[in-house]
């Protein structure tokens, strides 16, 4: 395999795209058993961290896979265009021989995983293909295939460590993946509303107005915010077993972990509002992993929420240990 191919290989898996995965962590956060270990002895991080490296392959096949059904239209898109199965640098025999033992490889390595984790990749899988072939072109389908691919996510992140997703937050996640699938179809329309090929890179596109976009975008982003406060009201903080609880209990109510989880709302609704932005004033969101990596603002509106969330939940243990010793 030529220099030229791999570089092709390795641009038509996106590793970009695999920062959608990190979803996958977020069960375990929340959870309270990021640094926690499971009865059978391993990390419940080394068992995400393994899922996650799996899921991984499986989307980068499943990338591979897409980009062979839609060659035609990418044709016509200004930027899929330019990827490599579309401009002809990536044959589409090797790239359906490339996807197909990724798919293999992935189900091979989830072996020791629970049943459930193997039966979410193939969901994940069979969903993308009727996708690609099929359901894409189905007006509000479309988006609740790309919202569903999201949750898959998490719920695969959730069920190698077996862990329990609040009500409230699968709300939130469920909102945040609708805002992101609108999201992305903003962008698109706004960058294709000039151009002849409408409908033809994008069927639904026609079927989506500006207006009807615009309200629902307003929809999702207002749930999730509203969501995510509330799961923060109701949250319960999930001490791990080996949690010496010395300073726990006499700390007041209102300093507890399930109070100050709170104060990580505005950081929240000052995301929503920055990627709002970006949407409407930039026409950016039509790729939100890429718009993480290049827009600061946001990159460090996120990193924040996650340092602080990670410290709330977290804090009150790792002083128990320093107050035990």
């Amino acid at each position: 395999m030529s220099n030229s191919t791999v570089i092709a290989v390795l641009r038509s898996i996106r590793p970009l795209q695999w920062l959608k995965n990190l979803v996958m962590f977020a069960p375990l956060i929340f959870s309270g058993l990021l640094f926690s270990v499971q009865p059978n002895g391993l990390p419940y991080f080394v068992t995400v961290l393994y899922s996650f490296i799996i899921f991984c392959l499986v989307t980068s096949s499943v990338y591979l896979m897409n980009d062979v059904i839609d060659y035609k239209a990418d044709r016509l898109h200004p930027y899929k265009k330019k990827r490599p199965i579309a401009s002809g640098e990536l044959s589409i025999p090797l790239a359906i021989f490339l996807s197909v033992v990724g798919i293999i490889l992935a189900f091979f390595l989830s072996f020791p995983l629970n049943t459930f984790f193997k039966l979410l990749i193939l969901f994940y899988v069979v969903l993308q293909i009727v996708y690609s072939t099929k359901l894409k072109k189905i007006a509000i389908v479309d988006i609740g295939v790309i919202a569903t691919a999201f949750v898959i996510r998490v719920y695969a992140g959730a069920t190698v460590g077996g862990i329990h997703l609040n009500s409230w937050f699968l709300l939130t996640l469920i909102s945040a993946a609708l805002f992101l699938a609108v999201g992305k179809r903003q962008s698109e329309r706004t960058l294709l509303s000039s151009s002849e090929n409408l409908g033809q890179t994008r069927h639904t596109l026609k079927s989506y107005s500006q207006r009807l976009l615009d309200q629902y975008t307003s929809i999702f982003a207002t749930s999730t915010w509203l969501s995510y406060s509330l799961f923060t009201f109701q949250y319960q903080f999930i001490r791990p077993e080996q949690n010496l609880s010395i300073l726990y209990p006499t700390l007041p109510k209102v300093l507890r972990p399930e109070k100050l989880l709170m104060f990580t709302i505005p950081i929240a609704i000052l995301g929503i509002m920055r990627y709002l932005q970006l949407i409407y004033e930039n026409n950016q969101g039509e790729s939100p992993e890429i718009v993480l990596v290049k827009d600061k603002p946001l990159l460090i509106l996120i990193i924040t929420l996650v340092i602080l969330v990670i410290l709330i939940i977290y804090g009150p243990t790792a002083l128990n240990l320093m107050y035990a010793e």
